[in-house]
C-alpha cells in the first residue's frame, strides 16, 4: 500500500456571471439546480454560490479573476432523452437546445447560459 497516495475527487467548476437575477432564472429556473448556500462580503457586494442537481456540484461567482466568461463544461447524465423533453417543456425564452448525436459516441445538449458559458450535458450511448 502506497501510503503516498492522493486521491482526487470530482472537480467543482466556477462559472462566471455578472447578474445574479439572471443566473437564478437560468440555472434554478430553467435547468433546475437549487441554491445550496450564497456569500457576500457584505451587502451591495459580488455574489459566490453553490449550486447542485443530483452529485453535480456548480460555484457561480460575481467576483472579477474567479473565473473567466465563456467557459465550457461537460455534465454526464443518465438520461438525455428525458432530460431534453423537460427542458424543452419549459418554453425558455432563450434556448431551445436540440439532441446532437456526436462521432465519439454520445448523445449531447448544449446550452449556453446568459454570461457565455456554455454547459454541454451529455449521455454516453450504448453499444
Amino acid at each position: 500500500m502506497n501510503t503516498n497516495q492522493i486521491t482526487m475527487l470530482h472537480p467543482i467548476p466556477i462559472l462566471r456571471i455578472f447578474d445574479e437575477k439572471k443566473a437564478l432564472e437560468f440555472y434554478v429556473d430553467f435547468l433546475e439546480f437549487k441554491v445550496d448556500w450564497t456569500h457576500r462580503f457584505e451587502e451591495n457586494t459580488p455574489i459566490y454560490m453553490q449550486l447542485s442537481s443530483g452529485k453535480c456540484l456548480l460555484h457561480l461567482s460575481e467576483h472579477y479573476g474567479d473565473a473567466s466568461p465563456g467557459s465550457s463544461i461537460r455534465i454526464m447524465v443518465d438520461d438525455i432523452r428525458k432530460l431534453h423533453e423537460k427542458l424543452i417543456s419549459k418554453q425558455y425564452k432563450y434556448a431551445r437546445p436540440g439532441v446532437e448525436e456526436t462521432p465519439w459516441n454520445t448523445l449531447e445538449i448544449k446550452v449556453g447560459d446568459p454570461f457565455f458559458n456554455r454547459i454541454i450535458f451529455y449521455e454516453n450511448k450504448s453499444e
